[in-house]
């Protein structure tokens, strides 16, 4: 690797043939990209489609499922193939499915990685465009400015205040500055590199252009590629606890099979055959598949947000969305619609239009273009650009005005100063420093009277009071440039000129979303850096500031104690002039709280606040890199209105897992409960055999569990209170739900097989008949069950039969190969299954239909209870908002 920060600006652009204004030409970048690969790190090989299978079959019930298969096809001495090849024809379809269901989640994962990552700007032919960081190459020109994340090792070969946060590359803490000029030794350490940018470190302050040197593995972030982590990696909370509750279920479940089978064998039922029901039972009754339902129904959540322009990065994020008590939101662009517009001008001398028009087009980076059209268009910062298009209404032209006054240097806007300067060449000669920031700041460094310092802060305060947000404009001419250009040399003795009132409308939406906040039991903060007024006026008209609520500013806040801030926090509604310690401290007091905290951000100031909420929503167009990087979600449209149809879905997300949860367990129980009663009480033969009771497994298990991972969003689900993280999952109710619908389900199955053996069997085949309707009974009885539990309490024909397309493809398909096995002579042979009479097909209808009956009427009976009790609703229990 060549020593580039040993080398000029203008070497390492002649050594890498790169052109210091108009970039690489777009042949020579491909050309380069064949050579040098893609800008990206190496990732581990994924093992391939015969490893992955191996490690399917490597679960301990598969295993007891083969070794039951070989003892099989041992015991007959090789005679009865037949059911050791199902139990291995089953096995591998069921590995499959699960292999087919990882592609796909990898693949929407792999997906959502991309629609989330950062572009670069890069320069080509002359030409600023955005690309995907993969198409850098060395030589290529980009641009960085506040915010973003540096997308390769690159030579500053221009630049304006710039400052590097590197302390991932070198564990050095404070923000380092850089600078083109430096020339350093070839032996100097990295992390005194002051003229070179690092791939993954962060622009924290000013601007530059650079050319890249080293991307992918070649570079020093591709040299400590293992210190990075990976962010989809990590269990769910949800998934660990799915875990624990398979493992324990399936500890039941095998102790309930081994007293089955030690019951089989006091009962002297045949030693293989009660082995074979044993070991059938428990892979059919276990809910192996309980994490992978988890997984799967979390990863369709994820693209069913993403329709929703909810980018979720993180699993988990997806879980604790249903759980969001509070969402502390930045108030521009997210409750407002970030077009910005100046309404009111206030000057100090009445004469100083031009003047101040001047100073505050100038006084920002706004560029200005043309459309097709030949309209002026701007491109910028939206309060930048609200000046440009107010000086354009004065007749002042910002590139005619960058003619007559071209820029010579300039101190960029950071959180801690509040204002911004240039520095531009007087057309008569001198220096004139032109700056904009908050009036109060402003002000203290302005040379005023006692009187016109008064009529400034009551303009300003008249502003503030119509919900504008308010801008100071002031000068100072110097006859010459000082050495150093910061602050203290610039910024005091100013002249002020006037103020600007802008207004930033709130969205449409909002106003309904933040109603809808306080109708989920959620409550809505507002925490912005504009002055308290403006703040204030937005949050009554978006109706985040009620009745009783109080404000609060940063200055308030340094004087508060951590400790009394966490006792007081539910008083304030509002956080106006913070900083991002301010942000952390008001997230930190919610969480001691014990409420679940969702926070949004677009800044580099925000990441620590997206970092420390329990979900972090970052803009997606205003965000910045790392404020994107820190962020569990990223909203595309940069819309509060997102943030709350992502909490719904969220909730409809974790109910739909419960429901999967609630129709495996609830068949599982039916299921066991079927096979232990008839060897219980010595039937002659048992109701199920071991191949039926695989074949169960696959097709009920499977496809409706998923069907109800994709269930619509049930109706008045934001009308509920958020649910308690810490809640156990099995409820007393829920509990409850599962063992009475569990004992209904094996109740009608051996109805069903006592129906066949003593009423419409008839002769010798009454056992066979006994077996076959039993058999179909559990399989429909199970599909049929999948629609109860759709709902907890509304009923089906409310929520409507066909609402949910998916469970209606998976009854058909489960249906039809049940059908198959039950009709088809081929299989009736491998099933052990006989033709039925219409009559006992009726008798299999009629109580495979029955749990729809019975679920209906309880479901009924719960409602009459709730309305004769007198039960309000937790909608009907809120005052009504404020708008």
């Amino acid at each position: 690797m060549r020593p580039w920060h040993s080398m000029g600006a203008g070497e390492v652009l002649s050594a890498l043939e790169s052109d210091g204004r108009r970039g690489l030409s777009e042949r020579e970048a491909a050309q380069r990209l064949a050579r040098y690969g893609p800008n990206a790190l190496a990732r581990g090989k994924r093992p391939g489609w015969l490893s992955r299978l191996a490690g399917q079959l490597k679960d301990p019930m598969i295993l007891v499922l083969l070794a039951a298969a070989v003892l099989s096809l041992g015991a007959s001495g090789g005679s009865d193939w037949l059911d050791a090849a199902i139990i291995l024809l089953i096995v591998v379809v069921n590995a499959c499915i699960s292999l087919s269901q990882e592609d796909s989640a990898e693949k929407a994962l792999a997906a959502l990685r991309q629609m989330s990552a950062p572009l670069a700007r890069v320069t080509r032919e002359g030409k600023e465009a955005r690309i995907p960081p993969e198409g850098l190459t060395p030589g290529d020109l980009i641009r960085l400015e506040a915010g973003d994340q540096v997308p390769a090792d690159a030579r500053v070969v221009e630049s304006a205040g710039l400052r590097c946060d590197e302390s991932a590359m070198t564990g050095e803490s404070a923000p380092v500055s850089k600078t083109w000029e430096a020339v350093l030794p070839p032996e100097t350490p990295l992390a005194e590199r002051k003229n070179m940018v690092l791939a993954g470190t962060v622009v924290t302050a000013g601007r530059c252009v650079c050319v890249v040197t080293a991307t992918g593995m070649g570079s020093e972030m591709g040299r400590i590629a293992g210190l990075l982590q990976d962010q989809s990696g990590g269990e769910t909370p949800l998934q660990k606890k799915m875990g624990e509750v398979s493992r324990t279920l399936s500890f039941l479940c095998l102790c309930v099979c081994a007293v089955m089978f030690g019951v089989g064998l006091l009962l002297h039922y045949d030693l293989l055959t009660m082995f074979m029901t044993a070991v059938s039972l428990a892979v059919a009754a276990i809910p192996e598949g309980l994490p992978a339902i988890v997984t799967i129904v979390l990863s369709l959540g994820v693209g069913r947000l993403a329709r929703r322009r909810a980018i979720v990065k993180r699993l988990p994020a997806v879980e604790t969305l249903g759980c969001a008590q509070v969402i502390c939101s930045d108030k521009t662009g997210t409750l407002t619609q970030n077009k910005m517009t100046v309404t009111q001008t206030w000057l100090l001398r009445p004469e100083d239009s031009a003047l101040f028009w001047t100073a505050a087009a100038l006084c920002g980076d706004v560029e200005v273009d043309c459309d097709l059209a030949g309209r002026p268009r701007c491109t910028g910062d939206p309060t930048e650009t609200a000046l440009v298009w107010g000086a354009l209404q004065a007749g002042l032209d910002k590139r005619q005005l960058e003619e007559t006054w071209p820029r010579r240097g300039e101190l960029p806007f950071d959180s801690s100063r509040k204002r911004m300067s240039t520095i531009h060449l007087r057309p008569d000669g001198g220096f004139r420093v032109m700056v904009k920031g908050a009036p109060d700041v402003l002000l203290t460094c302005c040379t005023l009277d006692e009187v016109s310092r008064r009529r400034v802060l009551d303009a300003n305060a008249a502003m503030a009071d119509q919900a504008l947000r308010v801008l100071g404009v002031a000068y100072r001419d110097l006859s010459f440039l000082p050495r150093s250009l910061d602050s203290g040399t610039l910024e005091h003795g100013l002249t002020f000129v006037g103020l600007a009132g802008m207004m930033d409308p709130p969205r449409p939406e909002v106003i309904q979303a933040v109603r809808d906040c306080y109708t989920a039991g959620i409550r809505p903060i507002m925490i912005t850096g504009d002055h308290r007024r403006t703040a204030v006026a937005v949050a009554k008209e978006t109706g985040i500031f009620r009745q009783g609520d109080l404000a609060l500013t940063g200055a308030d806040l340094d004087f508060m104690p951590q400790e009394l801030l966490e006792e007081e926090v539910e008083r304030f509604s509002v956080y106006a002039r913070v900083t991002p310690e301010h942000k952390m401290r008001i997230v930190q007091a919610w969480q001691k709280r014990g409420r679940v905290v969702a926070m949004t951000g677009d800044g580099v100031n925000d990441a620590p606040a997206l970092k420390a909420a329990d979900i972090g929503c970052a803009m997606g167009k205003s965000g910045t890199d790392v404020a994107r990087g820190a962020a569990d979600m990223i909203l595309t449209d940069d819309n509060f209105a997102t943030i709350v149809s992502a909490v719904e879905e969220g909730r409809g997300i974790y109910a739909n897992i419960r429901k999967a949860i609630h129709y495996l367990l609830s068949c599982n129980i039916g299921e066991i409960l079927t096979v232990f009663v008839a060897t219980l009480f010595h039937f002659p033969r048992l109701p199920l055999v071991p191949v039926q009771l695989l074949w169960l497994n696959l097709v009920t298990d499977s496809l409706p569990a998923l069907a109800l991972g994709v269930e619509p969003v049930e109706a008045g689900v934001m009308e509920q209170p958020p649910r308690d993280a810490h809640k156990p999952l099995f409820d007393r109710a829920f509990s409850l739900r599962l063992a009475w619908q569990g004992v209904m389900v094996g109740a009608l199955t051996l109805g069903a097989y006592f129906l066949g053996a003593f009423v419409l069997g008839a002769g010798d085949g009454a056992w066979a008949t006994a077996n076959t309707m039993a058999f179909a009974t559990l399989t429909f009885c199970q599909l049929f069950h999948a629609f109860n539990v759709r709902s907890e309490d509304r009923s089906l024909f409310a929520l409507g039969v066909f609402s949910n397309p998916a469970m209606l493809r998976a009854f058909a398909a489960g249906a039809v190969m049940q059908l198959a096995v039950l009709c088809l002579p081929p299989l009736q042979a491998v099933f052990q299954t006989v033709a039925m009479t219409a009559a006992q097909w009726a008798a299999v209808l009629a109580l495979a239909l029955t749990p729809i009956l019975v679920c209906e009427l309880a479901k009924a009976s719960s409602f009459l209870s709730r309305k004769k009790g007198g039960k309000e609703s937790f909608h009907s229990a809120l005052p009504s908002p404020k708008a």
